[in-house]
């Protein structure tokens, strides 16, 4: 080809062309009778690679069968609201390459971030031996402590972050025992100690009294009438 002059005539391409594959031309083909796509089902059909990934041929899929780890504190789960954790991470082992003052804007220009659009955070991941003024939206405390010692200074660019109090449970306080007095276990011992007082009801009694026991009853009734027939038996 170098002998050659360059042409219209002699152009050709650098790499030789691949014919396309011709299916369902015969047996002979290596791609006759089923075209490569199997014997039936979803996929032997037009219009199968068409189907949305994770689909399982209508049965439930992995993702609805696995359980969920619901709400923003799951280890899974987007970070929401004031939980946001979307910022550009520096450490201050980065920042020894500046003198001076560093801010978002130069550590774009450094390449340490790819914008300014999101927040920048100090974190106290390496050593710092130069003395700076790093301005940045978050300081971690290892970072505001390595800044400060080697005798820079850190500035808030939406000011300081109020520290949060721990959030606790407020735990009921257990009902005071109730106090005991001796008098009623004293009264509670002497009303055990006297025996029971029966009252006496219809069946109980003298006989002769009003209250008598009622099987004395028929017997004097049985006398009376006993007495009635000698008086008749005597008077005839």
């Amino acid at each position: 080809m170098a002998d050659k002059k360059l042409s219209l005539s002699s152009l050709q391409p650098a790499a030789p062309r691949k014919s396309r594959k011709r299916i369902g031309r015969g047996l002979g083909s290596g791609k006759g009778r089923y075209s490569g796509r199997g014997i039936k089902g979803q996929k032997a059909r037009s219009g199968s690679n068409k189907l949305r990934p994770g689909f399982e041929g209508g049965q439930m899929p992995i993702y609805m069968r696995l359980g969920k780890q619901r709400g923003p504190y799951s280890r899974d789960a987007m970070p929401v609201g004031p939980h946001r954790t979307r910022v550009h991470a520096v450490n201050v082992r980065d920042l020894e390459r500046f003198d001076g003052e560093v801010t978002p804007e130069t550590l774009k220009d450094a390449g340490l971030i790819r914008n300014t659009k999101l927040d920048v955070k100090i974190l106290g991941h390496g050593e710092l031996t130069k003395k700076l003024t790093v301005s940045a939206h978050l300081f971690s405390a290892g970072a505001r402590e390595k800044i400060e010692g080697a005798g820079g200074t850190i500035t808030w660019l939406r000011g300081e972050p109020k520290p949060r109090p721990p959030k606790r449970r407020e735990r009921k306080a257990a009902p005071p025992p109730e106090e005991t007095t001796e008098e009623p276990k004293a009264e509670a011992e002497e009303a055990a100690a006297e025996p029971p007082v029966r009252d006496s009801g219809p069946g109980e009694g003298a006989p002769g009294e009003p209250g008598g026991s009622p099987a004395e009853a028929p017997d004097t009734a049985m006398k009376d009438s006993g007495n009635g027939e000698d008086q008749d038996q005597a008077s005839s």
